[in-house]
């Protein structure tokens, strides 16, 4: 069973539109309850048996209330309601991305035997056997310092406006940071940004 229901002759147009469909269209929860109410027909979902019934309306009870004064009315009110929504998102998702452009980003400077040192305890605390260079560990440890500034993220972006691009943006700032306190961990901090950008290399 599909999304709507079809006419026998396969070359008809639909006869039904699920609510799924009517969203597609413009229609919100609120409006199909309003000027549509109970559904023309139910059947069982058609990939989960266990699932809800899906709803169906006739297309000429939709269309026709689509034609109506009220529908246009209520429909201009939503988009409105809508796109308040989107400016609201956005424009926190701005005043997120802003803040932690701004934060200073403050990386431990330490003498190279003492990161060596710290870097190669942190390795073995995790039970990694010993590898040809420390630069991974390095950055890691120094970027496990710096978690207080994952904790700024939280409390900015609460919700999912511009998570993702704060998650990268912050990322992004550490590890320059990190390679600007240490050229010679440039390269490691390099590759942690492609990898978290574009994910693991192939091989």
């Amino acid at each position: 069973m599909t999304m709507y229901e079809k006419d026998p002759d396969p070359g008809a147009h639909r006869t039904h539109l699920s609510a799924a469909g009517l969203r597609a269209r413009g229609w919100t929860a609120g409006m199909i309850r309003r000027l549509l109410g109970e559904p023309d027909l139910r059947r069982e979902n058609p990939c989960f048996r266990t699932a809800p019934q899906t709803r169906l309306y006739r297309v000429e009870r939709v269309e026709a209330a689509e034609r109506s004064e009220e529908f246009k009315a209520v429909a201009a009110v939503a988009a409105r309601r809508s796109a308040a929504v989107r400016e609201a998102v956005s424009r926190r998702r701005r005043e997120v991305l802003a803040r932690i452009a701004a934060e200073p980003i403050d990386v431990p400077v330490l003498t190279a035997e003492r990161l060596t040192a710290l870097a190669a305890e942190h390795r073995d605390h995790l039970g990694e056997p010993p590898g040809d260079s420390l630069d991974r560990w390095k950055v890691d440890w120094l970027r496990r310092r710096l978690t207080r500034y994952d904790d700024l993220l939280d409390e900015l972006s609460s919700g999912r406006a511009g998570r993702v691009a704060a998650e990268q943006l912050l990322r992004r700032r550490i590890y320059t940071a990190i390679a600007q306190a240490y050229p010679n961990l440039a390269q490691e901090c390099e590759r942690r940004m492609r990898e978290q950008e574009h994910g693991p290399s192939p091989g």
